[in-house]
């Protein structure tokens, strides 16, 4: 999975700095990569109107979608987006079967 901010703007740096400590924090620096990005065909791809975007590519299933546009979110918020997109609602929310290794006292 790939994090990729594109920007044109100085708090580009802000978002990249919160990106790089949310996924230090959350343990998930060595399996998401993050870069920058000026590419104008991936601006028109996903429609970015505004900067800085923070956009969410899985080259494995062709996925590519904007998540932030525009806006700084604050830590908890990307921390958040992660985990949800990493193990989804469902095992963050609840004891599914197959979320055991995360609520094992309940299970």
């Amino acid at each position: 999975m790939k994090i990729k901010l594109y920007w044109n703007e100085e708090n580009t740096k802000e978002l990249l700095t919160k990106v790089n400590i949310s996924l230090e924090e959350l343990w998930l620096s060595s399996f998401i990569e993050v870069e920058t990005t000026q590419d104008s065909k991936l601006k028109e791809e996903l429609n970015i109107t505004k900067e800085p975007a923070l956009i969410v590519e899985e080259e494995a299933i062709d996925f590519k979608d904007t998540i932030f546009e525009g806006i700084i979110p604050d830590d908890e918020e990307l921390k958040s987006m992660f985990i949800s997109i990493i193990w989804g609602w469902d095992t963050w929310d609840s004891c599914a079967p197959s979320a055991c290794w995360t609520c094992a006292s309940w299970c």
